[in-house]
């Protein structure tokens, strides 16, 4: 098989190949561009399990970022185990044709306990007195240790919340690099989020998105170098594109005002009891799980759900059928914002009494998704003063709580997980392989196919 290298550009679309990103738009000329339809819903999760099995979440399982465990009666987040995606790798339909090759996944979700060869994903480690300790899990184990010696610890902190910046990407894209010296896979997978943030906390017309676009460009340009130097057929990729949003909606507090909602009381805050309600949403940015655990109130969820505004339409399991989204882990209904709106997990209705997370970067005890991390609370004074000396009484052994989260959802101005209409809004499919047997447009399962094709060892030129 053919070396091949896949760099995932989160949030590229057809709108941002531009004069900010000259490499690209160089690169791009000189091959074949094609448009995907995103997966629904259109985030990270899904998307790369869409595309790394052919199959639609209705087969491998993956219906978000996050959904509810029903066993547990918890909803949960970014889980890691590669066992949580139902049906066969790329990885592995190539080892069974070719038993000399070799995966490298860096970054990409799922990638914890994964038959590919060699990997690497964030891990943090979560000491007992509170602190949370920037690292990675990589197979081989040894191989962690050598990255962060020759590329310092793990930039978790730029990776996500508010002081997301190119850093992690750029680690990303050097660890990508190193694991390229060092064994030679035969397909490499790489992560690069950085788009994933201004976009989503400022919007298309921010002034920052310019440099954005100019810092990715350049960490891609590198990469493609890289490999192409080193015989690579390379694509670009994204998974979906953000668009503009000025409308949060709280389904999770319209079904507690329905009378829907349990809750628990505990210390002065209020906690989700997804097990003891009768319904309740899981968001993920523009589209909502909604379980109902008393069906007798299927009627009341759908009407309340259809008559919320920013609500633009609800699918029931049959309905789900169309979207390929029907498995047992997806909600009895699913809702899908208007594109001017997005989801909250939000379920308090006293900000007094909301719990204790809600204010902290806690992507894993939040039931539900929660860009509102990536913004530092604008009614704290001197605010990098007050995080500084937070992180100083963590290392002197204190307990400390980082309460720097706003509470306030108007703050995001872009989102995704809908269809946009607009072609330009769309992910994206780049190669330099012209002859590439595909269709300008292509479904998100068709990407499977796309990759084979590169892995091809005949020529596609």
């Amino acid at each position: 098989m053919h070396k091949t290298a896949v760099i995932n550009v989160v949030g590229l679309t057809p709108r941002l190949i531009g004069e900010d990103t000259p490499f690209i738009r160089r690169w791009s000329a000189g091959g074949k561009q094609i448009s995907i339809d995103p997966v629904l819903p259109a985030v990270t999760c899904s998307a790369q399990s869409t595309y790394l099995t052919g199959q639609l979440p209705a087969v491998h399982g993956i219906v978000g970022n996050g959904w509810y465990f029903k066993e547990e009666c918890e909803v949960k987040f970014w889980r890691q185990s590669n066992k949580l995606v139902r049906a066969p790798k790329i990885w592995e339909v190539a080892k069974r044709a070719d038993p000399d090759f070799t995966c490298a996944n860096m970054f990409w979700w799922y990638n914890m306990y994964s038959s590919v060869d060699y990997s690497a994903t964030p891990r943090p480690n979560y000491l007992v007195d509170g602190r949370k300790i920037p690292d990675i899990y990589t197979y081989p184990a040894a191989w962690r240790d050598e990255l962060q010696r020759q590329l310092g610890q793990f930039p978790l902190f730029n990776f996500w919340g508010p002081t997301t910046s190119i850093v992690s990407s750029r680690w990303i894209a050097d660890a990508s690099i190193l694991t390229d010296q060092r064994y030679d896979p035969t397909l490499t997978l790489i992560y690069l989020p950085h788009l994933d943030y201004n976009l989503q906390r400022h919007g298309h017309d921010h002034p920052s998105i310019a440099s954005d676009l100019q810092q990715i460009d350049a960490v891609v340009e590198d990469l493609v170098k890289h490999y192409e130097a080193n015989g690579a057929r390379v694509v670009l990729l994204s998974e979906y594109g953000i668009t503009d949003v000025q409308r949060p909606v709280h389904l999770n507090r319209r079904l507690r005002e329905a009378g829907l909602l349990a809750l628990r009381r505990e210390q002065q805050w209020e906690l989700l009891d997804p097990g003891a309600s009768q319904a309740f949403a899981v968001a993920d940015h523009q589209v909502a799980h909604v379980y109902v655990n008393d069906k007798s109130k299927s009627a009341q969820v759908r009407a309340l759900l259809e008559k919320t505004e920013g609500v633009e339409f609800v699918l029931d399991k049959p309905a789900q059928l169309a979207y390929g989204l029907q498995h047992e882990r997806s909600g009895d209904f699913v809702a899908v914002a208007d594109r001017d709106s997005w989801f909250t997990y939000y379920f308090w209705l006293d900000d007094k009494l909301a719990p204790d997370y809600a204010r902290s970067v806690d992507i894993h005890r939040k039931p539900g998704y929660d860009p509102v991390e990536m913004f530092i609370n604008p009614d704290i004074k001197m605010p990098m003063l007050k995080a500084g000396w937070k992180v100083l009484r963590k290392k002197m052994g204190f307990r400390m709580v980082m309460d720097l989260i706003p509470l306030d959802a108007s703050l995001v101005s872009g989102s995704h997980g809908r269809i946009p209409e607009d072609r330009a809004d769309r992910p994206v499919f780049i190669t330099r392989q012209k002859d590439l047997n595909s269709p300008d447009s292509i479904a998100p399962t068709g990407v499977f196919n796309l990759l084979l094709q590169h892995l091809q060892a005949r020529a596609l030129t």
